[in-house]
């Protein structure tokens, strides 16, 4: 969806990333998605702007019920498709998260790995995001920061939005996420190896927050 890797909201652009038959940022997950995903007991999951299906599959692997949304169509065909090479199922519903719902409470978790907006769509998607998400469920996330812009430049295969206001900053995610406890929050540079749109160093915003109520 727009950015999960997607740094722009077209379902076109994402569309034409998505129809050839490598996948664009890999078939493995995420690797900090991977890391907190097997602390938890398996449960409801929604993953949001989840592309190809690599994060989404691989919590159904691990026993989770996966409900996924994007932009793509072509995003959804391929998710599917990893999906059922993986022996697993995933509720895949394409649709801007706008005009998207579930039921309040319904995921014990949510995953939001690159899922990047508009700077006036972060806060109110962060919001309404929270009201899918049960008392005490976590909420997984991984994104560029502000610093990345200073790594996306003209030659590098790293990607991420190029306009600084679609990039995080701590300070925004205490902001959305006022109602949660902090597990995890941090900035800091990675080394990324994701398909061939995400190779190279990086700077991320990590956080991982428990709902309060």
């Amino acid at each position: 969806m727009a950015t999960q890797e997607n740094s722009g909201t077209s379902p076109q652009r994402w569309d034409d990333r998505y129809r050839h038959s490598d996948f664009a940022y890999g078939r493995t997950p995420n690797l900090f998605f991977r890391e907190q995903l097997e602390k938890l007991n398996p449960g409801t999951i929604l993953m949001p702007a989840d592309g190809e299906g690599r994060n989404g599959v691989f919590a159904a692997r691990r026993g989770w019920r996966v409900t996924s949304f994007d932009l793509s169509t072509e995003g959804k065909t391929k998710a599917l498709q990893l999906a059922e090479e993986c022996a697993v199922t995933l509720q895949y519903h394409v649709g801007d998260f706008e005009k998207l719902s579930f039921d309040p409470e319904t995921f014990d978790a949510i995953g939001l790995i690159y899922a990047h907006f508009a700077a006036g769509k972060k806060q109110p998607f962060h919001k309404k995001l929270d009201t899918y998400l049960k008392p005490g469920g976590i909420v997984i996330f991984e994104a560029f920061s502000k610093q990345h812009i200073h790594f996306n430049t003209p030659g590098t295969q790293v990607g991420g939005p190029k306009e600084i206001d679609m990039l995080y900053s701590i300070e925004e995610i205490q902001t959305d996420f006022t109602n949660y406890d902090v597990l995890l929050l941090t900035e800091t540079q990675i080394e990324l190896n994701e398909g061939k749109y995400h190779i190279g160093q990086g700077s991320v915003v990590r956080f991982v927050g428990r709902k309060q109520h």
